[in-house]
């Protein structure tokens, strides 16, 4: 996954910023960011806290863990399959 330029924080604060009521435009420029990252972090981090974000985060990379590993132990498994079925 691509790393992002901005911390959790950093997101947090340009959220927050909007929210206090500064306008999108100005936020994006003022940040450097399109109108498009700003909606997508809204939609992903919205009402949460840095701590939240960091817990989130952890999640995803443990799912993304344990997917892999399924998906290894399932493609082992096709095979052991494949070559009985071969065999006789």
């Amino acid at each position: 996954m691509k790393k992002s330029r901005f911390t959790d924080s950093q997101i947090i604060a340009v959220l927050k910023q909007a929210e206090s009521g500064t306008p999108v435009p100005e936020l994006c420029r003022e940040h450097g960011i399109s109108s498009a990252t700003f909606y997508n972090w809204r939609s992903r981090y919205g009402g949460m806290d840095a701590s939240m974000i960091s817990r989130m985060k952890e999640l995803e990379e443990e799912n993304r863990r344990l997917k892999k590993m399924y998906a290894e132990s399932q493609m082992s498994a096709d095979i052991l399959k494949e070559a009985l079925a071969k065999k006789w």
